[in-house]
């Protein structure tokens, strides 16, 4: 028996995924014995040459939902609306849904979970935060009854071409987004990525699979990679670090801390070695120990295969005939300000080159309860630059210290302050 598919969206993923439901549907029926059938594909503009016939495409999203051949239906439009209220339909006439689409699940996942559980169907998104690795499957599956303490990672190809282009190539931030943009890993308009909502997105996601706590998207802590600088990698890197945006959710006394920002990660950790457009996510708990999942984190042919994953998934249970429960059951839970929580920081700042600036500026730092760790001073003459790494001690204590410092006469500039990973 086959299973119509209906996909919405004919983009990179979505042409790649029709290709393949067309050119791979013999393999497919090999290896797994299901006839999965394409039927329809909405697209924005049907007279645009496509990656696969025009005969499937139709400008209609509603007609693909409604079509009675499609017994499933792969979103892969993006955003929040039209697709939210698209996806939604489909789901309440019980047609099983597979979605890559991070920002409409971090904004309205609860919605659509309960929805898909009141209708027994399955609404999978393997593609959604990680592209081409498998993930999501390992969370809600392989590590649902390990009590995992961190996971972190690089979830944003975009972001991590160009850092790694800043620090090899010692090229600023203008010049790695322009290469970015011109090899096709940066959009027109890369504010999504380089500004960290696509990481934040997924970090909310991430957060509510781990720990079991939903959590939305606008409440992660986010900063993003626009206002680094070259010289912070060259410095970072002498001190045996490499500057990544990590997005991280972890558990802290009194609820989790979900959080996205440039880090500063040693050499020796694995997420330091991950470089180019390539994605990693590190997970962390008292029984695994420690695992690394890495891969292209985009790309039409590795989240298409991604994506192709589910629906298989998905056919298998709707051929069935089950009623789908939900894999993992994400309900609300506490959730901790950045600000409590404790971190460790480098500090670039151009200062007075005289003598007792050290002395005031240690000051400071004591004063708020914050320790340091090494100083380094570079450059002699009116001014210099001072590089300054903390100990461990809570965010608001850092921010206070900050505050105080940039009002010191000494202290002509706090050009930089960047986060350490523990």
């Amino acid at each position: 028996m086959a299973v119509g598919i209906g996909i919405l969206g004919g983009g990179i993923v979505g042409g790649s995924l029709a290709r393949r439901l067309l050119d791979d549907r013999s393999a497919i029926a090999a290896r797994t014995g299901l006839d999965l059938e394409l039927i329809q594909v909405a697209v924005r503009d049907q007279n645009r040459a496509r990656s696969f016939p025009t005969s499937y495409a139709t400008s209609n999203p509603e007609a693909v939902i409604d079509h009675p051949d499609v017994s499933l239906v792969v979103e892969l439009m993006g955003g929040l609306e039209p697709a939210g209220s698209l996806v939604r339909r489909a789901l309440e006439l019980g047609k099983p849904v597979v979605t890559a689409n991070k920002e409409l699940l971090a904004a309205r996942g609860p919605e659509l979970f309960d929805v898909a559980a009141a209708k027994g169907v399955s609404l999978l998104f393997e593609a959604a935060v990680g592209g081409g690795i498998p993930l999501i499957r390992p969370l809600t599956e392989s590590l649902a009854g390990e009590k995992l303490s961190r996971v972190l990672g690089i979830v944003n190809g975009t972001t991590n071409y160009i850092l790694s282009a800043m620090e090899s190539e010692g090229q600023s931030f203008g010049e790695a987004l322009a290469a970015a943009q011109k090899l096709g890993f940066a959009e027109a308009d890369p504010t999504a990525d380089v500004g960290g909502h696509d990481a934040a997105a997924k970090a909310a996601i991430l957060a509510g699979l781990a720990f079991g706590t939903w959590v939305q998207a606008e409440s992660v802590y986010r900063e993003g990679i626009d206002t680094l600088e070259s010289a912070d990698l060259e410095e970072a890197r002498q001190l045996g670090y490499v500057v990544k945006l990590l997005a991280t959710a972890e558990q802290r006394t009194g609820g989790i801390s979900v959080r996205v920002h440039p880090s500063l990660v040693p050499v020796a950790h694995p997420l330091a070695a991950i470089r180019g457009a390539t994605n990693a996510v590190f997970i962390e708990g008292p029984a695994v120990g420690q695992l690394l999942f890495s891969g292209p984190g985009a790309g039409g042919e590795p989240t298409a295969t991604a994506v192709l994953g589910d629906v298989i998934d998905a056919a298998r249970d709707l051929l069935a005939g089950v009623e789908v429960t939900p894999r993992l059951i994400i309900g609300s839970g506490a959730t901790v300000d950045l600000a409590e929580v404790d971190t460790s920081y480098y500090v670039r700042m151009v200062v007075a080159d005289s003598y007792g600036v050290l002395a005031a500026i240690a000051s400071v730092f004591g004063d708020n309860g914050v320790s340091i760790a090494s100083v380094r001073q570079d450059g002699r003459g009116e001014d210099a630059s001072l590089i300054i790494v903390t100990h461990s001690a809570a965010e608001r204590s850092h921010r206070a210290a900050f505050d105080r410092l940039r009002q010191l006469e000494v202290v002509r500039q706090v050009a930089a302050t960047i986060r350490v990973l523990n």
